[in-house]
């Protein structure tokens, strides 16, 4: 097993720095876009699912995307000019070109089995992106714990909204907030109003009648995993998950995980939940092996003179 840095440049010339676990020649990838902070390093289930994929010789990518870290020095290689990327100033109108990179990767590379799946943020990016892409080079998608983001957002008081929205309004848009957005993250004011007021990626509810017009959209099935004790969804976890397979045309087809006793990162069971998609992608893989049919004859009165000699 090699685990190596991997680099891969958007269309608009960002390079995005995710980490590669390859155990050697496999025609199959899980890739794995990141959270808002969901680095290699602050997500050690990471590791697990890495090696333990490795073992069963899948490959798998660590999709870290612009707000991987607060701060990401970088280079632009449409410009040659060096920049600073992270959730401080991330755009979440950057999910397609971010996740097209990760894709464009993985098949010039010759992967021919490619699983997409997202943790968090990252799960909800999936969901954006497949809502607007009937994209082939997918397979089937695995959703981590996405994150409610009206949840996470219910700290925001009025007043912030407010500076927020005035800062955009008056052209500032591009200029640091004057408070920690959600109380942790130091950005721009762009960057906030693509949070509380886009919509872009909230995509996921514990209303049932919550807007789920991203999910209805979505014509890939694939599998959807959170802990029961996840407390980014605001409630009850398995009936969150449960809600959101709901409103998903493929729902019958979708594989439901509960990861017992554990939360949002999966503390304590990182090799359950590494054992757990290491399962489900051998199977996508057996159910997509083509299927070998021995002495099926077309023409029956052919076949019956055969037999009789």
């Amino acid at each position: 097993m090699a685990m190596e840095r991997l680099d891969v440049a958007t269309k608009r010339g960002v390079v995005l720095n995710g980490v590669i676990f390859s155990g050697g020649r496999t025609d199959t990838v899980v890739i794995a876009i990141t959270g808002i902070h969901g680095n290699f390093y602050s997500n050690p289930f990471y590791y697990n699912i890495g090696d333990t994929l490795n073992a069963g010789g899948i490959d798998f990518i660590n999709a870290q995307t612009n707000d991987a870290f607060g701060q990401i020095p970088t280079v632009n290689v449409n410009t040659d000019k060096e920049e600073i990327i992270g959730s401080w100033n991330e755009r979440f109108s950057y999910t397609d070109e971010d996740i097209d990179a990760y894709l464009s990767y993985a098949k010039k590379a010759g992967y021919k089995h490619i699983y997409l799946a997202g943790h968090s943020l990252g799960a909800n990016k999936v969901i954006y992106y497949l809502s607007r892409h009937r994209d082939r080079r997918v397979e089937h998608f695995l959703f981590l714990s996405p994150a409610n983001l009206s949840y996470m957002m219910s700290g925001v008081t009025k007043r912030e909204a407010e500076i927020i929205k005035r800062q955009v309004e008056n052209g500032d848009g591009d200029k640091m907030l004057p408070f920690p957005f959600m109380g942790w993250v130091e950005c721009i004011a762009n960057t906030a109003y693509d949070w509380y007021f886009s919509g872009l990626l909230n995509n996921v509810h514990t209303d049932k009648n919550g807007d789920f017009s991203q999910a209805e959209k979505i014509t890939h099935s694939g599998a959807l995993i959170v802990g029961t004790y996840d407390n980014f969804t605001d409630g009850d976890p398995a009936e969150f998950l449960r809600n959101l397979n709901r409103h998903l045309p493929t729902a019958r087809e979708n594989k439901l995980i509960f990861i017992e006793k554990t939360g949002h990162t999966y503390q304590g069971k990182h090799q359950e939940i590494a054992d757990d998609i290491l399962h489900i992608v051998k199977e996508w893989k057996n159910e997509e092996q083509p299927k070998v049919q021995i002495g099926v004859w077309e023409d029956i009165d052919e076949c019956r003179s055969l037999l009789q000699g």
